[in-house]
């Protein structure tokens, strides 16, 4: 079974920066595509912000983000990471972490999801 786990959010004021975690259990990230989004709030759509493939092609989604957010991979602990920085109020949300059903993120239907961590930006 597909098992991923977020860590890393919290609360930060705006400008600040946040590392979240993407930690996968029961499988190697590297044959996968690993997509990162975010809930504003319950009830509302997930958006998707940028996938890094399992051979580290990076694909960004969400033009608001582009210039503040990076993706990237450590395969030595098995763990995607978004750097996120310059973060503003409207970045609050549940940050969600995805496994694609293949090893590309063009196309990747994301079917397994963790339960996400809260960032909440804020003065």
């Amino acid at each position: 079974q597909l098992q991923v786990v977020e860590s890393g959010g919290g609360l930060v004021q705006p400008g600040g920066s946040l590392r979240l975690s993407c930690t996968a259990s029961g499988f190697t990230l590297d044959h996968y595509a690993i997509g990162w989004f975010r809930q504003e709030a319950p009830g509302k759509g997930r958006e998707g912000l940028v996938c890094i493939s399992g051979s580290g092609v990076i694909s960004n989604y969400l033009h608001s983000v582009n210039g503040r957010f990076t993706i990237s991979r450590d395969d030595s602990k098995n763990t995607v990471f978004l750097q996120m920085n310059s973060l503003k109020p409207e970045d609050t949300a549940l940050y969600v972490c995805a496994v694609g059903d293949r090893e590309e993120c063009y196309a990747s239907d994301f079917g397994s999801w963790g339960p996400g961590t809260q960032v909440t930006v804020s003065s």
